[in-house]
């Protein structure tokens, strides 16, 4: 009764969660440090920022886990722990019940939140079939899929309707296409009231947000929309393409260390470099006279808005302390290659590889050809037969049928003198967790053969580069979990292989080790290491060279990421309205559910013949009171084009 009484002083109008200099403190740590902001009705709001910049103590906080050590959160009105019920959480870790099903899990769920079982039945049909996961009712959760775990959280979440969902890190491990329907999913339920607060380190999902909080070391550092982030910004992004990109690269970061006024960032993608600028046509003659000094042939420089990821590492890095986190840290290498010829040589190369289990076929006819030096990433949804194909080709399970060749080798793939000289990074972190940071990598030295005179020097880069020096003691399974892929990255290459395979190297790593990761990623390519990759974030894909697209054991697609984005049939248009939730709906009704999607507050729709198809679309969306604001073309991003290409190749046109 008191809870009705304080909710029934409440006004529509006020705020969903009010937060007023929120702290927490652990001891001597102050892990959050005066926070404020508010979360309106319908809202999904984002908390964005590095790994221990709070963002989930200030979930446990909201969710009435754990009190504040000052200020104040209230949510309705009143304290989070007096209203648990209207309030769901998706923590970081799985928690729901491994041996029981996915039907179990939700009715168990229900109990707990005291739905009312008729409701029970028409919410978890619908959840389900959103999450196109209905037909998996009865499989036990333990034998699901990381993107289907995920899935049947949030799902577990919804089940009772909160007035608050929190989302902490939801979609880390999940395949682009959940991924897709996992933000469709918040979009429908925001229209029904239902206000969204989710932390990620995926800033092309923060844009899918109608308002940010960019967060480090327990404070807010900016606030605002996304748009509104990357205005003010002031800068732009120069997208340059052309060949000999590497030796460009060097001299414009030369450029920007004798004269930050003409380029603030240069950044290397697989077959471009992104260069933020204050001025584009001051910067735009400066790209021009490096080109022709390194001899650049068909140059291309376009004018494109800066990134999300652009304005969290050029604000962090303006901190004294984010500042090293991007600072060189070459890896010691003793020959370029390790001596390896490889003028007209494959590092990998696969043919009609098969892989079959009973009568289930994993892997159908893979044809692959990666070369020294080259970053060859591999993307599919979950089960698309990525991990099997990487296990194939690095020797750790044998193909059904096919041709295989590997550093140069046709035959006993599985040798010692072989794997000496490849380096590979599974999936899930593979280090042991009752050792110490330096026992595990003094046993993998061990493993790959390092010369104990290489030892210490490596030891010691893995921990410099893992921001780990100083705390070799620490028992691994304390680590959390982007440090942890750290490390096992380092443990990967303590060796310099010939061939490394990286299996989702940077699942839940933040922006400012990812984007450090993949600078050493390149190094290695750039001293002839072979390197194929899988990973669930799009862009980060851009780093590659090739890509390979994978659906239900085939390779559907190959090429660069601009030949892959520039191949898609149909055009990607941006749609804003006055009533963009309302819109949404009716766009979903009408169109098949990939090519619709919600970002903040404007609609991205794929359309095969936009001229034909929107004068007639403007017609039915004002016979439904819906007013078209504006609409533009834009470019398909990767993320784009693989939901495209894998719906297109599974009939869903």
């Amino acid at each position: 009764m008191l809870e009705n009484l304080t909710r029934s002083t409440v006004s529509a109008t006020d705020p969903v969660v009010k937060v007023q200099g929120l702290k927490k403190s652990y001891g001597s740590l102050e892990a959050v440090k005066g926070l404020d902001f508010e979360i309106f009705e319908g809202e999904i709001f984002g908390l964005i920022g590095p790994d221990g910049a709070g963002k989930t103590t200030t979930f446990h906080v909201l969710s009435g886990v754990m009190e504040q050590s000052g200020g104040s959160a209230l949510v309705h009105g009143v304290k989070p722990r007096d209203v648990r019920l209207e309030i769901g959480y998706l923590t970081q870790q799985f928690s729901l019940y491994l041996d029981l099903s996915i039907a179990e899990n939700l009715r168990y769920v229900a109990g707990l939140r005291e739905v009312d079982k008729d409701v029970f039945v028409e919410r978890s049909a619908k959840y389900l079939k959103l999450m196109n996961i209905e037909r998996f009712s009865d499989r036990l959760a333990g034998q699901l899929s990381g993107g289907m775990k995920q899935k049947l959280a949030l799902c577990c979440a919804l089940i009772a309707r909160p007035k608050l969902l929190l989302l902490d890190e939801p979609t880390t491990g999940v395949d682009p296409v959940s991924r897709r329907e996992f933000w469709d999913l918040l979009a429908t339920v925001t229209t029904e009231g239902v206000t969204v607060a989710v932390a990620t380190p995926y800033l092309d999902e923060a844009e899918r947000c109608n308002r940010l909080i960019l967060m480090h070391e327990g404070a807010v550092e900016e606030m605002g929309s996304p748009a509104e982030l990357k205005g003010n910004l002031g800068l732009a992004r120069l997208e340059v393409r052309g060949s000999a990109i590497d030796g460009l690269e060097k001299r414009l970061h030369l450029i920007e260390k004798s004269d930050p006024s003409i380029f603030a960032d240069v950044q290397t993608f697989g077959d471009r470099l992104d260069v933020l600028v204050k001025d584009s046509g001051t910067a735009s003659d400066a790209v021009r006279k490096a080109a022709a000094a390194e001899k650049v042939e068909n140059l291309q420089i376009s004018i494109q808005e800066p990134t999300l990821e652009n304005v969290f590492v050029t604000k962090l890095r303006a901190k004294t302390n984010t500042g090293a986190a991007l600072v060189d840290r070459p890896f010691p290498f003793i020959a370029k290659g390790n001596g390896i010829d490889s003028v007209n040589r494959s590092a990998i190369f696969a043919q009609g590889v098969k892989k079959v289990y009973g009568s289930f076929h994993a892997v159908k006819e893979v044809n692959l050809n990666v070369a020294y030096g080259d970053i060859y990433g591999l993307l599919g949804a979950n089960g698309a037969g990525k991990t099997t194909t990487i296990k194939i080709l690095c020797g750790l399970i044998k193909p059904s049928a096919g041709r295989m060749e590997l550093c140069g080798q046709k035959s006993n793939l599985r040798s010692g003198a072989l794997r000496q000289k490849i380096g590979y990074m599974s999936q899930k972190f593979t280090l042991y967790d009752d050792l110490t940071i330096r026992e595990n990598l003094e046993f993998y030295c061990g493993v790959y053969l390092v010369p104990d005179k290489l030892k210490q020097e490596r030891i010691g880069w893995v921990l410099n580069s893992s921001d780990l020096a100083g705390q070799e003691g620490l028992l691994t399974a304390k680590l959390p979990g982007g440090w942890k892929q750290r490390l096992s990255f380092g443990a990967a290459v303590l060796h310099q292989p010939q061939v490394l395979f990286l299996d989702e190297p940077t699942s839940g790593v933040d922006p400012l080790a990812r984007r450090e990761m993949w600078k050493l990623i390149r190094d290695f390519s750039r001293q002839g290491t072979a390197v194929l990759v899988t990973t669930h974030f799009l862009e980060e894909a851009e780093y590659c060279n090739n890509l390979g697209f994978m659906v239900a054991g085939s390779l559907v697609a190959e090429g660069s990421p601009s030949e892959i984005k520039s191949s898609q049939p149909g055009k990607l248009v941006e749609m804003r309205f006055s009533d963009a939730q309302r819109a949404y709906a009716f766009l979903k009704s009408k169109y098949i559910s990939w090519r619709v999607s919600m970002f903040a507050d404007s609609l991205h729709v794929v359309f095969d013949n936009p001229n034909q198809e929107l004068p007639l679309l403007e017609s039915e969306l004002m016979a439904q009171g819906l007013t078209l604001l504006s609409s533009r073309q834009m470019p398909f991003s990767l993320e784009d084009s693989f939901i495209s290409i894998v719906q297109r190749a599974s009939g869903e046109v």
